[in-house]
C-alpha cells in the first residue's frame, strides 16, 4: 500500500513515512493510491472480532510495511477495558463502543454510538491512543525522536497529550484558541505537568491555530530540522484509525451484509465524517453520511449549495459546542479530491483558491468553478445545522425521553439525525464527548451539573501550565527550537 498527495507531489509513501510527516511536501494530504475493498466473506467474519482484532483486520490493509504480529501487539495495547473505562454503567467497556438505541418508532431507529470512554472523555481518545502508540513503535525502531506540532478546538490536544504524555523520544507542542474553551477543556490539557507537554494558548481563533501549523509544516527545512510531525487529522493514521468504529457501528446494528445504516456526524474540521466516507469507499454498506454543524456552518452550506465559502476569524462564532468552532475544515480536501474524480492539479488549484479568495464553488452556476456539486449525492452527504437553542432543547429532550444526558455536540448530532431518519435505515448518531466537559451548558440546560468519572471531580482546581502567544509565525518557530534545543 502506497499514499500519494491530494496536490499531485509525486513521490510514493508508505504507511510508516506518512505516520511520522503529516502534511505532504507540497502542502496536499495523503490519501492511498486506492482505497483497499472489504469483501461480503470479510465482513460476516468481522462480526465475531473483539474489537482490537476488527482494528487489526482493518490495518492491515493500510500499514502493509508493519509486521503483522507487531501490528496485532499494538492493536491489543491499544484498544483494552482498561484504557476505556469510562462507561456509563449499563455499557459494557469491554466493547469500547456500545450501542445503544434510544428510539424505535414506525420503522424509524435511532441509535447512539459511545465512543467517549476513553482517558481524555472524547471520541479523539479512539485515534490518539494508537497513534500515540505506533509512534513510540515506529521511533523505536528508528532510533529517532519526533516533536508533535498540533492544533485543537478543545479535544484533540487533550486527547494527544494524554496518549503522548511519557512517551519516549516525544515531545508534544500543542495550541489552543485562548479563552475559547469549556473550562474542563482547558483544565485537562493546562493542568499536565509533564516536561515533554508544551501548551500554547493564542490569541485568536481554532482557524488561526490551524493556520500556523500548516505555515510550519510547510517549512520544510524547518520541519526536517526540528523534527515534525502532526497529530491533527490531517494526519492520515488518525482518520484510519476512526474508520474501524465505522465498521465496528455498523457490524453492531445489523445482523445482515444486505442492510443498511446512516450515520449522523457532528463536524468541524471534518476529521470524523471524513473516515466515514473512506469506510464507504471501501464498500460498508452506509446509506446517508449526515453532517451536523453548529453555527459555523461552511460544511452544511457547502453540502446544500456546492459552495466553500471560508469564514475569517472575526466571523467565526464562539459557540456552546466549540470543538466545531471551525470555519476551515482542514480534512475536507481529502473529499473534494475523490469528489474531482482525483485531479490533482485541480484540487491544488481550488485550495490555493482558498488562501487568495476564500473559497471556491462546486454548484455549476455560471462562474463557477466546477459542477460535481450533482454529484454530492453519489457519496451519500447530507447536512443540517444545530445552534445554542437547539442544543439546550435536545439536552433537556434527551435527557426526558431517553435517561440519559449528552454533551453539546452529540445533542448537535441528534438533532440533525432526527431531520433525516428514514424507514428502514438504522441511523447511528457519533457521540463526541461525555457531557462533564461541557458543564456549564449542561446546568443551564438542565439545572443541574454533569456527573462526572472518577478522577475528574476538581480538574479545574489543579494548578495550570501554559503560555500565550500572538499569531506570528517566526515567532511560533523560536518557540519550538528553543524548547527542543535542535
Amino acid at each position: 500500500m502506497h499514499y500519494v498527495s491530494t496536490r499531485g507531489h509525486t513521490a510514493q509513501q508508505n504507511f510508516s513515512e506518512i505516520l511520522l510527516g503529516g502534511l505532504a511536501p507540497d502542502g496536499g494530504l495523503y490519501l492511498p493510491q486506492s482505497y483497499p475493498q472489504v469483501s461480503d466473506d470479510e465482513l460476516t467474519a468481522w462480526r465475531q472480532l473483539s474489537y482490537a482484532d476488527l482494528a487489526l483486520a482493518l490495518l492491515t490493509k493500510f500499514a502493509t510495511d508493519i509486521a503483522p504480529a507487531d501490528l496485532a501487539a499494538i492493536t491489543a495495547k491499544t484498544y483494552v477495558a482498561g484504557v476505556y473505562c469510562n462507561a456509563r454503567p449499563d455499557d459494557d467497556a469491554s466493547r469500547i463502543t456500545p450501542l445503544r438505541i434510544l428510539e424505535e418508532h414506525d420503522g424509524r431507529t435511532l441509535i447512539l454510538q459511545a465512543l467517549s470512554n476513553g482517558p481524555t472523555l472524547a471520541f479523539k481518545d479512539m485515534a490518539m491512543q494508537l497513534l500515540g502508540n505506533l509512534f513510540e513503535y515506529t521511533l523505536a525502531r528508528q532510533d529517532a525522536e519526533l516533536n508533535i506540532f498540533g492544533a485543537t478546538s478543545g479535544d484533540t490536544g487533550s486527547a494527544a497529550e494524554y496518549a503522548m504524555r511519557g512517551k519516549k523520544g516525544i515531545r508534544v507542542f500543542m495550541l489552543s484558541p485562548h479563552h475559547k474553551m469549556s473550562a474542563f477543556q482547558a483544565a485537562q490539557m493546562f493542568s499536565l505537568q509533564d516536561p515533554n507537554i508544551f501548551n500554547v494558548a493564542v490569541d485568536g481563533v481554532f482557524d488561526d491555530c490551524q493556520d500556523m501549523v500548516k505555515a510550519v509544516s510547510n517549512d520544510l527545512e524547518f520541519k526536517k530540522r526540528q523534527k515534525i510531525g502532526t497529530v491533527n487529522s490531517i494526519n492520515w493514521v488518525r482518520v484510519v484509525a476512526q474508520v474501524v468504529y465505522y465498521f465496528r457501528g455498523y457490524l453492531s446494528a445489523t445482523t445482515s451484509n444486505e442492510q443498511k445504516v446512516s450515520f449522523t456526524v457532528p463536524s468541524g474540521n471534518f476529521g470524523n465524517i471524513c473516515a466515514g466516507h473512506i469506510a464507504r469507499m471501501m464498500g460498508l454498506p452506509i446509506d446517508k453520511l449526515v453532517v451536523a454543524t453548529n453555527e459555523n456552518d461552511v460544511l452544511d452550506e457547502f453540502f446544500r449549495t456546492g459552495v466553500y465559502r471560508v469564514r475569517k476569524s472575526a466571523e467565526t462564532w464562539h459557540t456552546t459546542s466549540p470543538s466545531m468552532d471551525i470555519s476551515k475544515a482542514s480534512n475536507f480536501e481529502r473529499f473534494i479530491y475523490d469528489l474531482l474524480g482525483r485531479d490533482a492539479v485541480r484540487v491544488a488549484a481550488l485550495f490555493k483558491k482558498v488562501d487568495t479568495e476564500g473559497g471556491f464553488d462546486l454548484s455549476g452556476k455560471p462562474g463557477s468553478d466546477g459542477d460535481e456539486f450533482k454529484q454530492i449525492a453519489r457519496f451519500g452527504f447530507e447536512s443540517g445545522k444545530s445552534v445554542h437553542a437547539d442544543r439546550l432543547a435536545t439536552i433537556r429532550q434527551v435527557e426526558k425521553k431517553y435517561g440519559i444526558t449528552v454533551d453539546t455536540h452529540t445533542a448537535d448530532g441528534i438533532k440533525v439525525a432526527l431531520e433525516h431518519l428514514q424507514q428502514g435505515v438504522p441511523m447511528i448518531v457519533l457521540e463526541t464527548a461525555l457531557p462533564a466537559k461541557f458543564n456549564e451548558t449542561i446546568l443551564e440546560a438542565l439545572g443541574r451539573d454533569a456527573e462526572r468519572p472518577a478522577g475528574f471531580e476538581h480538574i479545574e482546581a489543579l494548578p495550570q501550565r501554559f503560555d500565550v502567544m500572538s499569531t506570528d509565525v517566526a515567532a511560533m518557530k523560536s518557540y519550538i527550537a528553543q524548547h527542543t534545543g535542535l
